[in-house]
């Protein structure tokens, strides 16, 4: 009724427009008419006509659907008698056109081809001597040259064309389809059932695009199709019974998995039908390539980047060809459900756009991590902290943590805001909101934002590195990594600090460049300076020459001279300039073991507290007094102990 209204409104507006209201029109008409010209009341029948058609549209639409396929289904069962007849007649068909043309039938015409084709690919055999996967398909591939050279070169009949492009090509995929099979799979068993599989599945495709190209009637053929389905889940279905000795329940389960997805196929629900094919062939062949590839690849560690470039790109590659496929079946499809419903098919199809979107992020961030793991290695699988004075001195090896941390969250945010984008909605006030919720945590989290900027100066300013010794405020140790906000310290006895960046201060770095070790010896007032000095020298010579500690050295041990004279002999002031490492202590200890023995072996005394008594008898006298005095005193002090307990 309202759009009969709307009709009539379109249809009387032009003459209103034209003519004027005739006087003798009943008064309630005419305000009629200038209520259905109101431009409000236009807009809100037509709102109303198009609120109306889309909810029953989904309705109408299931129902169709229903019928069509409950129809679909009924005439394949009921032209399955006139299958023989029908093959029998398109035979015929095809015979006669070739004979018609001055040419054989169709099937020695292919056998011709494929023997010629089989020529070119013995020569091809005959010439190569390898057997890797490359030897094996390169072959096949001439052989599907060679015919099609023949096909395209000739003017073959238009039905006996049709046919032999379609169960040649189909020919070609089987071959190298089995090739690849033979590559991957080494249980013959497992083998033999995919060949036949697939062998199956390539012959009924060739024969559903030759027979509907023929003309074979659509219930014939759709009948056929169901056929060859049947065959496909009976052979589908028998492979986990026979090759996979998991339990009962599991078997069970993947059967009527099959089933289901069957079902769907029959009901011509495109995408459930490849989602389950999904699910079922997708993980176990991207659990056996990246198997092939550890295997022929077998110098390749988990974290080469070749190997994570290979095996997420191919996996990456598969999943993408497998979505891209599902899209297409469902454009192909204009009786999809899926196209009933423009919402429904937007939610779907931003659904596949983000799985690639997936895809690539996993892709990236799998190649960075590889990549900084590779360069994070060797310090961390280093002997002890410093071990590699070069790799723990790069500024890179200090930064890359961080620039880890930030493209995770980079990668993470701009991967859930376009798969967000790419399902429908709409990212710009997330991004607003997002930024309000940012100025409010800077003002309730000022000490995270101190630190978090703090670490920013920190490295910009290059204060310290990976493996650097450094003191701040009540924290030292060898730094051992970063987060965003702190520094985590080893202390040389083994305890870790993590320090907030905020926290630090002013920074002591003791690992920079070099660093002098300095140390003092006291000997007695008669020593023999230039004695002394000679020996220090030979040592620092001898330390030169110490294959483990020789690199350290930036200068040598030596003298520095009498640095003071103390109450019991004169303070020797030894140095040495050393690279900077953690044994720098240890070097000091094994420099002052040496002068030890140096200094014994040639009669140089070290300094030690003595006392020199010199006097009288009476000196003497008084000294005795002074002990019995102390004796007595004690004797007293225990015996009023023992008293008052």
């Amino acid at each position: 009724m309202k759009c009969c209204l709307l009709l009539l409104t379109l249809a009387v507006t032009p003459a209103f427009a034209q003519e004027p209201v005739r006087t003798d029109e009943p008064l309630n008409v005419a305000q009629f008419l200038k209520l259905l010209r109101d431009p409000g009341v236009q807009r809100w029948l037509s709102d109303s006509e198009s609120h109306a058609a889309e909810t029953i549209q989904p309705s109408r639409s299931l129902t169709n659907w229903e019928a069509a396929r409950r129809a679909e289904i009924e005439n394949a069962i009921s032209a399955m008698p006139r299958i023989p007849a029908e093959l029998a007649s398109t035979a015929t068909r095809v015979r006669a056109d070739a004979l018609s043309h001055g040419y054989a039938p169709v099937l020695p015409m292919m056998a011709g081809i494929a023997l010629f084709g089989m020529i070119a690919e013995y020569l091809v055999q005959w010439r190569s001597k390898g057997d890797g996967a490359l030897d094996q398909i390169l072959p096949i591939g001439v052989f599907a040259a060679a015919m099609a050279v023949i096909l395209l070169a000739i003017p073959w009949p238009s039905l006996g064309r049709i046919v032999m492009w379609s169960y040649l090509s189909a020919f070609v995929a089987y071959r190298l389809s089995a090739t690849a099979i033979g590559i991957l799979v080494k249980d013959r068993s497992i083998r033999r059932r995919a060949e036949l599989f697939l062998a199956v599945v390539l012959f009924a495709i060739a024969s559903d695009f030759a027979g509907r190209a023929l003309g074979v009637d659509a219930p014939v053929q759709d009948a056929i199709s169901y056929l060859w389905s049947m065959a496909l889940l009976c052979l589908a279905a028998e492979a986990p019974w026979a090759t996979w000795p998991a339990r009962l329940a599991i078997r069970l389960a993947l059967s009527l998995c099959l089933v289901f997805i069957w079902l769907a196929w029959c009901l011509g629900l495109t995408g459930i039908f490849w989602l389950g094919v999904y699910a079922v062939v997708l993980p176990p062949t991207l659990r056996l390539i990246s198997h092939r590839f550890a295997a022929a690849r077998p110098g390749w560690q988990e974290d080469d980047l070749r190997r994570v470039l290979l095996t997420r790109g191919i996996r990456a590659l598969i999943i993408a060809v497998a979505v891209g496929w599902l899209a297409f079946s469902w454009h192909a499809d204009a009786d999809a459900l899926i196209h009933q419903n423009p919402i429904v098919a937007a939610l779907l199809y931003g659904m596949l756009k983000s799985v690639i979107i997936l895809l690539l992020a996993d892709l990236l961030w799998n190649l960075a991590r590889t990549a900084i793991a590779a360069r994070l290695t060797p310090s961390e699988t280093a002997e002890g902290h410093g071990s590699d004075p070069k790799m723990m001195s790069t500024r890179l090896h200090t930064l890359l943590p961080i620039f880890k941390n930030l493209l995770a969250v980079v990668v993470i945010v701009v991967t859930a805001l376009t798969v967000l984008a790419e399902l429908g909605v709409e990212i710009g006030p997330l991004i607003a909101g997002a930024g309000i919720f940012g100025v409010a945590l800077g003002f309730g989290s000022q000490t995270l934002v101190k630190d978090v900027i703090g670490g920013v100066f920190y490295m910009l300013d290059d204060a310290f590195r990976v493996g650097e010794y450094i003191q701040a405020k009540n924290y030292k140790g060898t730094v051992e990594g970063f987060s965003l906000r702190s520094v985590r310290l080893r202390h040389h006895r083994g305890p870790v600090f993590t320090v907030p960046f905020g926290e630090l201060g002013a920074v002591e770095n003791m690992s920079r460049d070099w660093g002098v070790v300095k140390f003092r010896i006291s000997v007695r007032y008669e020593t023999d300076v230039e004695k002394a000095r000679k020996l220090t020298k030979k040592i620092g010579a001898d330390l030169l020459k110490d294959p483990e500690l020789g690199a350290l050295f930036i200068d040598p041990l030596k003298m520095k001279g009498i640095e003071e004279f103390g109450d019991y002999g004169m303070i020797l002031s030894f140095g040495m300039t050393l690279r900077p490492s953690p044994m720098q202590s240890f070097i000091r200890r094994r420099a002052n073991l040496l002068l030890r023995e140096a200094f014994i072996e040639n009669d140089i005394a070290f300094a030690t507290p003595s006392v020199q008594v010199d006097g009288d008898d009476r000196s003497n006298n008084a000294m005795a007094a002074s002990t019995s005095h102390i004796q007595a005193r004690r004797s007293r002090t225990s015996a009023e102990g023992e008293a008052g307990a």
